[in-house]
């Protein structure tokens, strides 16, 4: 008969006392396993630590989006007790791009033509919502670039009085929305606040600019740049402060002028960070909601993101619809992030 020690000499795989694998074969096992990740590239190494936290974007991030493309699939139901009815395949899609969806402020309103460019608006372009949010999104991010990118740059130099300048650029970013956005409606009362009566002075503005769609819109570009350069600039001030500086002596001994300095070190070094900052404000001015809402409202300056809750919540119960236009603002902003990915993926240092 033979012996639990015969079984294990024999290369038995399991103990037929404990029906458990033998510590020798475990130890086997875990050193595969350790030898396996030892010989991942440095690539596939950092994906496989990456995996945990793709796993949870997955369930946080794309499940809802899934969700969201599956309820825009289906018919808005504005009676009854169900918010969605059945199945009507991409028939709001099309609503929303011909015009005939409810909307306050049309997502696009395409009529074909037979001249050219064989499209035409009906609704005018300046006052639809896809217009006002990318124009939004690519004018805010322009100015508070280049502002960030300036405020970053002396907050980079030594002088004395510097923390004083860092809380004051820096201080517009602690507003919470809501406060920003009475802030600037209160400034541009006609009745309250000076700023009406300044550029209404300056003929750059009406009577009642907040009622007015292109005023209201260059006051929230206003509001908009003055807190959110402040986020541009510590980005880019990181960014700046992770450069060597004994590459600054080296070019002031070769004679390299100041603009020299700044074009063939400090923005190619500087530029990794640059794109970063502008990606992460690009996607966030791509939702714009809050401060529209509390300055002027979405019904002077209409965007993407204040379709979808008037949508929503405004009484009209087009949930499908609502679902739609919220899918493609999903889409244009994942578009935009290709965009960034495909243009700068040669960049010194990457996007990350």
């Amino acid at each position: 008969m033979a012996t639990d020690s015969d079984a294990d000499r024999a290369g038995n795989p399991i103990d037929v006392l404990t029906g458990e694998e033998p510590a020798r074969e475990r130890d086997r096992t875990g050193n595969a396993v350790v030898n396996w990740m030892e010989n991942l590239s440095e690539r596939a190494y950092a994906y496989l630590l990456l995996l945990p936290a793709f796993a949870l974007l997955a369930f946080i991030a794309f499940y809802p989006l899934a969700m969201t493309f599956v309820m825009s699939l289906r018919e808005d139901r504005t009676r009854g007790l169900e918010p969605l009815g059945g199945f009507v395949g991409a028939e709001n899609y099309v609503d929303i791009l011909t015009g005939n969806a409810r909307l306050a402020r049309q997502f696009m309103d395409v009529t074909v033509s037979a001249s050219f460019p064989f499209v035409e608006f009906g609704v005018p372009f300046l006052q639809q919502a896809l217009f006002v949010t990318l124009a939004f999104a690519v004018i805010s991010v322009l100015l508070e670039t280049v502002i960030g990118f300036a405020q970053a740059y002396v907050l980079d130099q030594d002088f004395r009085g510097r923390r004083w300048v860092r809380v004051a650029i820096i201080l517009p970013w602690a507003v919470p929305i809501v406060i920003q956005g009475m802030i600037f409606f209160l400034l541009f009362q006609p009745t309250v606040g000076f700023g009406s009566d300044l550029m209404q002075w300056l003929g750059l503005f009406g009577p009642d600019p907040l009622a007015d769609s292109q005023d209201a819109f260059v006051i929230i570009l206003i509001a908009d740049v003055w807190k959110s350069a402040a986020f541009m600039a510590l980005l880019i001030l990181a960014g700046l402060q992770s450069v060597d500086r004994s590459l600054y002596n080296v070019a002031r001994v070769a004679g390299a002028s100041p603009w020299q300095r700044f074009k063939m070190i400090t923005l190619p070094l500087v530029m990794p960070a640059l794109l970063v900052a502008m990606l992460f404000r690009t996607m966030d001015a791509m939702r714009v909601y809050g401060l529209i809402e509390s300055t002027a409202g979405c019904t002077t300056v209409p965007s993407l993101t204040c379709l979808v809750v008037e949508a929503m919540f405004g009484g009209t119960r087009i949930y499908g619809t609502a679902a739609a236009v919220a899918f493609a603002t999903a889409l244009v902003i994942g578009l935009i992030i290709s965009v960034y990915v495909f243009f700068f993926r040669d960049t010194e240092g990457g996007l990350y």
